[in-house]
């Protein structure tokens, strides 16, 4: 039975929205969200710092926190939404703890989040991983170009 609903809950996910990155609190992440306006629709914008992810699969929500005009403004995105239209992490955040509701009562300097950097050996690891897809895009071109010719 378990088994049946998480193979529903895996193909639901898929459907919905294929495209989403690894991020985890204390990233900033820009989250594009379909608005509906009367009959006209747009995307806007909602940067912010994740402060927290709860739930799991397709249930799975996460809060972001940004500071609009002096007021801080939290929103709660459920992951797997139709309104979401993208979601780009824009920095990693170094912290140590999962859910960080104490970002609420700071202001200014000890609200900052210190950006994680990479060790050499992830470096190395995206650069091969560039030049792999470099190469098979190359290889494609390639493809194409002598597809076009014959």
């Amino acid at each position: 039975m378990v088994d049946i609903i998480k193979e529903i809950d895996a193909e639901q996910m898929a459907a919905l929205n294929p495209t989403i990155p690894v991020f985890a609190p204390g990233d900033t992440v820009i989250v594009n969200v379909k608005v509906k306006e009367g009959d006209r629709s747009r995307v806007q914008a909602y940067e912010g710092v994740c402060i927290a992810r709860n739930g799991g699969g397709i249930n799975e929500n996460f809060t972001v926190r940004k500071i609009s005009y002096g007021e801080g403004v939290e929103r709660v995105f459920p992951l797997f939404s139709p309104n979401i239209d993208s979601i780009k992490v824009v920095r990693r955040g170094k912290v140590r703890r999962a859910k960080l509701y104490y970002l609420r009562d700071r202001r200014g300097k000890s609200a900052r989040i210190a950006e994680k950097m990479d060790t050499a050996a992830e470096r190395a690891v995206k650069a091969e991983k560039k030049a792999e897809t470099k190469a098979a895009t190359k290889k494609a071109d390639a493809a194409k170009k002598a597809a076009k010719k014959a």
